[in-house]
């Protein structure tokens, strides 16, 4: 009896989490056939002109997006906008023109923005408090499976078609996710939001953006949390955009042997996911969030202080084994933590300042790289992590602050509600 209740409650979470990992894998499929295509048609710099265009997209969409989404029906926007990406992901091999293909690029990345603190509001509502850590730890496995088995997919449908080929089968999966969701329930159909709609105005945004603050001067612990995590991505993000000058300018390593490199990473973060699965609901959140990005630190020191192949290899593994459990501990605080009906908001504008840090620290980490040399640049970022992580650790472990984590509290918190 009660392995069928089991059986029961984990029925939409299996299919949403089977959705999650068709799109997961999907991305990586347009990622690499997209990059393939623009460098055949229009060379290097139209390449890095994608990875540019990824980010302005996501600093143009998260200024505003936040009030769109916690206004609208969750399940709804989801399916249109895995349906508006699948019709344009479609397209692309159509065209011929780099500022056509720019365009539908730049649109592509805008509902991707969307999608995803769209999907984060609707995750909280539809999985309860005490099975969240597992949700998000089945959710890194996957995401894991989808770094080794997106590329390796490609280079397998490369081998019997062309980039275009591997674009509409992105499409087409991109259509089948959204079919999937169709099956999921509709947890706001009873809520003022289906009905209450009021138009995105600059008075709105504005009001929002005062909301957003109001929240994080009442709410200041969770704040520190969620822009210490941020630093991490910014600096974590600054450092990869050196690694391959890193790999092959610093440690003379070949071509090769950085792509040995890459998949020993893959082998970290499939390893570093399944011990998560495992692990995971005897581990306390603080400890996944504290003791995870202290790991992922120290990985990327003995990578940036590396000398020979096999301690850089050493490096990639721990660091890419380590952050299943940051992103797991750090989702699960959000999720228990920041309000579904202000997630929206509160995720996107936060979002837009970790994107505009993202962007300028990687044009200094760049700059710096070429002015001084990209060693002292990789252990500068590095260090900088490493001190961000361990004032993280120390905010994670306060014994006063146990009811942020504590999956009882958070329980009996929902229930007042």
């Amino acid at each position: 009896m009660r392995i069928n209740k089991s059986i029961r409650s984990w029925k939409y979470p299996t299919i949403l989490l089977f959705s999650i990992g068709i799109s997961s894998i999907g991305a990586w499929v347009y990622f690499i056939a997209l990059n393939l295509i623009v460098l055949d048609r229009m060379g290097v710099l139209a390449v890095s002109g994608l990875y540019i265009l990824r980010a302005l997209s996501t600093l143009f969409t998260n200024i505003w997006c936040g009030s769109i989404i916690d206004r609208m029906n969750k399940k709804h926007l989801m399916i249109g906008l895995t349906l508006f990406q699948a019709v344009l992901i479609g397209l692309l091999p159509l065209l011929s023109s780099l500022w056509g293909t720019y365009g539908i690029v730049f649109f592509i990345s805008v509902a991707s923005s969307i999608y995803e603190p769209t999907s984060m509001s609707y995750i909280t509502k539809l999985i309860p408090v005490d099975k969240r850590k597992r949700f998000n730890s089945l959710r890194s496995l996957i995401d894991s499976g989808a770094f080794v088995t997106g590329p390796a997919m490609a280079g397998m449908i490369f081998m019997i078609g062309t980039p275009n080929f591997a674009i509409y089968l992105n499409a087409i999966a991109l259509f089948l996710s959204a079919m999937i969701l169709l099956f999921m329930p509709n947890i706001e159909k009873n809520d003022a939001i289906e009905t209450e709609y009021e138009r995105i105005t600059l008075q709105v945004l504005k009001k929002d953006w005062r909301l957003v603050v109001d929240f994080s001067r009442k709410h200041i612990y969770v704040m520190i949390i969620y822009l210490l995590f941020s630093a991490v991505m910014v600096l974590a993000t600054a450092v990869d955009s050196l690694e391959a000058a890193f790999a092959t300018e610093v440690l003379s390593l070949s071509e090769g042997d950085y792509g040995l490199l890459v998949s020993i990473a893959g082998v970290g973060i499939i390893v570093g996911a399944s011990i998560n699965l495992i692990v995971v609901e005897k581990v306390a959140t603080s400890w996944l969030i504290g003791l995870g990005s202290i790991l992922v630190s120290s990985g990327y020191l003995i990578y940036a202080f590396s000398s020979t192949f096999l301690m850089a290899a050493v490096g990639f593994f721990v660091l890419s084994f380590s952050m299943a459990f940051i992103n797991t501990g750090f989702y699960t605080f959000y999720q228990n933590n920041v309000p579904v009906e202000v997630m929206g908001r509160v995720g996107s504008l936060y979002g837009f300042i970790e994107a505009f840090f993202i962007i300028i620290g990687t044009m200094i980490f760049g700059i710096l790289a070429e002015l001084i040399s990209i060693r002292f640049v990789v252990i500068l970022g590095t260090m900088s992590m490493f001190a961000v992580t361990l004032i993280l650790f120390i905010f994670n472990t306060q014994p006063t602050k146990k009811e942020y984590y504590s999956e009882k509290e958070q329980l009996q918190a929902s229930s007042h509600n």
